[in-house]
């Protein structure tokens, strides 16, 4: 940590990587994480393609009391579960 310190002692004082305000903070930390969500969501969207197909008639058939919500959730778990791999593999 003395490290960082003494780097940022050496910057000067109008630097754009020295403010008071939190928004800088914000707009690095949507950079750094906001790709590997982006591609949880491609990746959850490709993996909930088929399961989507393959579940449709069972879904929209009347089984279901609301298909719109059970699809939103096959979505959230297939986004989910792309993210785990994402992070673990």
């Amino acid at each position: 940590m003395a490290g960082l310190e003494s780097a940022l002692s050496r910057l000067p004082t109008g630097s754009p990587l020295v403010t008071t305000s939190a928004l800088p903070d914000l707009i690095l930390g949507a950079s750094l994480y906001f790709p590997p969500l982006f591609k949880a969501v491609l990746l959850g969207l490709l993996g909930w393609l088929p399961v989507h197909h393959l579940l449709r008639d069972w879904l929209y058939g009347g089984d279901v009391w609301h298909p719109l919500l059970m699809d939103l959730s096959l979505f959230i778990l297939a986004v989910s579960g792309a993210l785990w791999i994402l992070l673990h593999g």
